[in-house]
């Protein structure tokens, strides 16, 4: 089945280790968070000959899952983007299974183009994990497009674009992070708290500051993807900065109420030396 996309749909997750499952996983039956916290590092530790302590996808739980929504347009052979909405998803006191219940009902709902960076590797793996944890369904996510077309297929950008993917041809070259792009193009990338700090600050109940956060990382995946499709040829120069004007003018509207926005405007001024546009 072809069909073509009437939105984007950009988005990134925050996460903390998943300590319940940890029982389960190594038979250690301490009730401290702490202590199962460094158990669960251990175990991955172990598995990676001390490579690395970070939990696998099915091991997280998902505290904020932030997007930003643009509709697509077509004219004169290029496709045009016109930004609707930045938000995350449900409140800030939801729990996981209703922040995964919105997302997979907006995602039905919407049937977009998903774009994110890394989002092939973690943060739809463990939507799709966790929503499997709390028995929340998606049959769009799976049977929707065909064999080669589809949300699951690994090259079909027009369906999900992971930029790290695309970015590095595959692997072919190093698959580098967002704020390494984000430094090159002057764009804002990592100011402030950075996903190190996520942990620490759900521990202090600053849901909102993890929330703010996930949003900021959106925003600098949507100016990587725009840079993208405009050196594709799929935007033109016009649209290019057309959909940064919207951008810019979201902020400067919405700013007031939401100062983390008034923050990644000013970062990315000063990384782009005031030239937002091409």
């Amino acid at each position: 089945m072809t069909m073509q996309h009437r939105n984007l749909f950009v988005f990134d997750i925050e996460t903390v280790p998943d300590t319940d499952a940890v029982p389960n996983l190594t038979g250690f039956s301490d009730q401290d968070v702490g202590a199962r916290r460094k158990e669960l590092e251990q175990y991955h530790l172990e598995i990676t000959n001390g490579r690395s302590p970070f939990p696998r996808q099915p091991l997280h739980k998902v505290v904020a899952i932030s997007f930003l929504e643009a509709e697509i347009d077509h004219a004169n052979g290029h496709e045009f983007y016109y930004l609707k909405e930045l938000r995350s998803g449900g409140e800030p006191g939801f729990n996981e299974a209703q922040l995964l219940q919105g997302f997979f009902h907006y995602f039905e709902r919407l049937k977009p183009r998903l774009v994110s960076f890394n989002g092939r590797g973690f943060d739809l793996p463990v939507l799709k994990y966790r929503a499997m944890v709390h028995g929340i369904p998606s049959p769009w996510l799976h049977q929707a497009g065909d064999k080669w077309n589809s949300y699951s297929s690994r090259y079909s950008m027009d369906w999900h674009c992971d930029l790290m993917e695309h970015l590095s041809d595959f692997g072919a070259s190093a698959r580098v992070k967002l704020s390494e792009v984000c430094a090159a193009f002057g764009f804002p990338g990592k100011f402030g708290p950075d996903g190190s700090k996520v942990l620490e600050m759900i521990d202090a109940a600053d849901v909102q500051g993890v929330r703010n956060y996930c949003e900021t990382d959106v925003l600098n995946t949507y100016l990587i993807y725009l840079r993208f499709m405009m050196h594709r040829g799929t935007l033109c120069i016009e649209g290019y900065n057309r959909a940064v004007a919207d951008v810019i003018a979201m902020i400067k509207t919405e700013g007031i109420e939401r100062q983390h926005l008034i923050q990644f405007m000013n970062a990315w001024d000063t990384a782009c030396n005031g030239q937002f546009s091409l």
